[in-house]
């Protein structure tokens, strides 16, 4: 297998897995859902994939190897997972108070 597909495996194998949760962090809550709101889950969406490969890569590439192979990809996996699942839940709770607020001021 070449290596820059060994190194993407993790997150091509967990990509229905982080579909699953992009869509559930785009579509919930339901409202209020104006422009604004599209671009900063928008945003958030990019940066958690951006951090996802970022740190699926740096694990692949710093795995001591004891376990193998297969540690490496165990190793990519959780970290890419783990980033992925942190920036999307600091971007909910950023939504949350900033929605809250929305809805105090307005």
């Amino acid at each position: 297998m070449p290596g820059h597909i060994q190194i993407d495996l993790a997150f091509i194998l967990f990509l229905p897995a982080f579909c699953l949760v992009g869509a559930l962090y785009w579509l919930y809550p339901r409202a209020p859902r104006d422009n604004m709101r599209r671009l900063a889950d928008l945003a958030v969406l990019a940066l958690a994939v951006i951090a996802s490969i970022s740190a699926m890569r740096w694990g692949f590439r710093s795995a001591s190897g004891v376990g193998g192979n297969l540690w490496k990809q165990v190793l990519a996996t959780l970290l890419a997972y783990g980033c992925f699942l942190a920036v999307l839940g600091v971007g909910a709770l950023s939504r949350s108070f900033w929605l809250r607020r929305r809805r105090n001021i307005g």
